[in-house]
């Protein structure tokens, strides 16, 4: 068994979908409580990163994915919460009419943003998905 100071993965998928929207949502847990993040979750043992974005996307929101590419690998390190993951992100496209909250428990709200008007109060991995995605070329998509 793991102890907790091991690092953990977590695959996350920043979804895209017909409009050029991008689908948030708001963690009620940790890592990060209170902030809007990618859609994603805990790699399973002997799952590929893959399946994990396609299962935790079905899992959270509903809803099936096509994935498009890796977009980024975030070291999530946060000390004050003792948590230390390993984060790969997806992007990958989505239906808007799809996408709900499957996770109340966990998930405070699922919501989809346009790019000039994201929250303030995003995830480290949600950062870097979103950052990595304005780096792309329009022509990439």
């Amino acid at each position: 068994m793991l102890s907790a100071d091991n690092p953990r993965v977590g695959v996350g998928i920043l979804l895209v979908d017909e409009s050029g929207r991008l689908l948030l949502t708001l963690r009620r847990r940790p890592p990060e409580a209170g902030c809007w993040s990618i859609v994603g979750g805990k790699l399973d043992f002997l799952e590929t990163l893959e399946r994990c974005a396609i299962r935790e996307t079905l899992e959270e929101v509903g809803a099936g994915i096509s994935i498009d590419s890796l977009l980024c690998v975030t070291d999530h390190l946060l000390p004050a919460e003792n948590q230390h993951w390993v984060s790969p992100a997806y992007l990958a496209r989505v239906s808007s009419r799809d996408a709900r909250n499957c996770e109340p428990e966990k998930t405070q709200e699922v919501r989809w943003f346009s790019m000039d008007d994201l929250p303030a109060n995003l995830t480290i991995t949600a950062r870097n998905a979103i950052n990595a995605y304005k780096r792309r070329s329009a022509t990439a998509w």
